[in-house]
């Protein structure tokens, strides 16, 4: 089973891709800062990280960055509602898998989770 970690700062983005992907047979957890994820990832595993982009904590970049420096092989999928083909380019050189703006509806969640899973 793949493991995921939501990290967003608004309850209901964690709800809902809780929903969407235990649906799918996913272990999901979230938390609602990048304070928090990172605590979760020393503690265990995980394969997958959906990451918000803007937090009050902490950047999404400067947490991709760390992430990616610790947990090479974990898979980022940024999500947001601040879309620019700048952030979009500048996640991905930084090594996100992937880039998906809110609203995203269930199939698009799953899709993205389902290529980094491969």
């Amino acid at each position: 089973m793949k493991k995921i970690l939501v990290i967003d700062d608004e309850t209901i983005v964690g709800l809902s891709c809780e929903r969407a992907l235990s649906a799918e047979g996913y272990e999901v957890k979230s938390v609602l800062s990048g304070k928090k994820g990172l605590e979760l990832l020393e503690e265990e595993p995980f394969g997958i990280i959906l990451l918000d982009l803007k937090m009050p904590d902490m950047d999404g970049m400067e947490l991709l960055k760390t992430i990616k420096e610790r947990w090479p092989e974990t898979k980022v999928i940024m999500i947001t509602g601040y879309t620019s083909v700048d952030t979009a380019v500048t996640a991905l050189k930084l090594g996100a898998f992937n880039y998906i703006e809110k609203p995203f509806d269930p199939d698009t969640l799953f899709n993205a989770v389902k290529e980094a899973g491969e």
